[in-house]
């Protein structure tokens, strides 16, 4: 199987750390399970490299254990600024239309798509 879960939320909320949190576990189970998984932060959820990146976030151990599976939409990592952020963190940017990912392009490599 082939997942990519695709985070769009922001940081701001209990509700969305809650996402996150369920993105970073559906990644675990995948890799657990000998799958792939694509984790892409795009959107607002750019912010959320810079925050798990710290020792003391509660989800650093996971976000850690999935970091190999996870890359961000260079175009939005621009647009919130976090490219270096992000750049810090060595994850990949993914780029392939018009600087976002690409949808189709998953799609026909076999990927399940899940947003959150």
């Amino acid at each position: 199987m082939k997942l990519a879960l695709i985070v769009l939320c922001d940081t701001d909320s209990l509700e969305n750390l809650g996402r996150v949190s369920n993105a970073l576990h559906m990644a675990e189970e995948a890799i657990e399970g000998g799958d792939t998984a694509k984790l892409i932060f795009s959107g607002a959820a750019t912010k959320w490299i810079h925050e798990l990146e710290q020792d003391k976030h509660p989800l650093h151990a996971l976000y850690k254990e999935v970091k190999p599976t996870v890359v961000c939409c260079e175009y939005c990592s621009q647009g919130f600024k976090q490219t270096l952020n992000i750049q810090k963190a060595e994850v990949p940017f993914i780029s392939e239309f018009r600087g976002h990912a690409s949808i189709k392009k998953l799609v026909e490599e076999g990927y399940t798509i899940i947003t959150i």
